[in-house]
């Protein structure tokens, strides 16, 4: 049985609609991966698995628990860590990690054990001792991620969670979620860094304006888009719709284009002399190019494909007003 089922999960803040029948199963000591840009509902669908927010209609589960009427053993056996790091100035590092551990009902001095560990993992030992308040912001992100563990949880909620993170840093926790998978937490991570899915996930779901219109893994969702890519950048950005006529014809679709960055885009069914007609249809059109190439599709064409715009793209805002239950971002 999937540890965690979600059918039909729709929610609403006034007139914005941020869930429009959501449907998730997710396998036991998996990755799984929902990616969307900022809107598409990811953070919503977060925070009703985590019993932050109660839908409006439909069921979940997680670990055999319902969301809603099992929401206070739910909280005991789950983590969450949002998008932004939920942890008290005040305290000290490791004074905030004991107080989670003692919240998940750990004995003083196993949370404190326990602390250090997760502590030494992140690179926080050598500030365990000192207020929060003078943590700098990617201390900060790193100490609530860790808060997150604390209580070995059976299914783990990352929320964006390297945002903010420097590159070591991203690369430390990519390598601390692979650990907690072997040893069989289930995690459900939701990212706009589309090399993270690809490196993490055993799963990834694609939501867009509050339904997940896609889903497989990273190998299944590019053979969506199929073949190779011609992928090419106007050195005149205003001319991205009149290069993308150009090439019109040349690929199995009609050519995606990011008007912003002058690229474009379009699937192929073989490179042979995909290259020379193109070059020669945009040199006939007088638009100079940047950059050429031809390459294997990515995530962001499989995005782009499904949806028009690409990861960065703004969607549907998200309005959604402050969570209410447990009080640190920690279930």
């Amino acid at each position: 049985m999937p540890i965690i089922e979600v059918s039909g999960i729709t929610k609403s803040f006034g007139e914005v609609r941020a869930l429009r029948g959501v449907d998730l199963n997710i396998e036991e000591g998996t990755v799984y991966g929902l990616l969307g840009p900022n809107g598409a509902g990811k953070t919503t669908a977060v925070r009703v698995l985590a019993t932050l927010l109660v839908p409006d209609t439909g069921t979940a589960t997680v670990a055999g628990y319902d969301v809603v009427a099992d929401a206070p053993a739910l909280r005991s056996v789950i983590g969450l860590a949002g998008q932004s790091a939920a942890v008290d100035e005040i305290l000290t590092g490791m004074e905030n990690i004991e107080m989670v551990g003692r919240l998940y009902g750990l004995r003083p001095r196993d949370a404190r054990q326990r602390g250090g560990a997760i502590l030494e993992r992140f690179d926080l030992t050598f500030a365990a001792d000192r207020p929060v308040k003078t943590y700098s912001g990617g201390m900060r992100r790193r100490l609530d991620l860790a808060a997150s563990l604390v209580g070995a949880p059976k299914v783990l909620f990352l929320d964006e969670p390297t945002t903010g993170l420097d590159p070591r840093s991203r690369i430390g926790l990519w390598e601390f979620i692979e650990d907690l998978v072997d040893e069989g937490t289930t995690l459900l991570l939701t990212t706009q860094y589309l090399e993270e899915a690809d490196a993490l996930a055993d799963q990834i779901g694609v939501i867009d304006h509050g339904k997940v219109i896609a889903e497989g893994t990273s190998d299944e969702l590019k053979s969506m888009v199929g073949g190779d890519v011609l992928d090419f950048q106007v050195a005149d950005r205003h001319e991205t719709e009149a290069a993308a006529a150009a090439v019109a014809g040349i690929g199995r679709e009609e050519p995606r284009i990011d008007k912003a960055n002058g690229h474009v885009a379009l699937s192929v069914e073989s490179p042979v002399g995909v290259i020379t007609q193109a070059v020669r249809r945009l040199d006939a059109a007088g638009i100079k190019l940047r950059d050429l190439a031809i390459r294997r599709p990515t995530l962001d064409d499989v995005f782009l494909t499904l949806t028009g715009q690409t990861i960065g793209d703004e969607a549907e805002p998200e309005d959604v007003p402050a969570a209410t239950g447990p009080g640190r971002g920690h279930s």
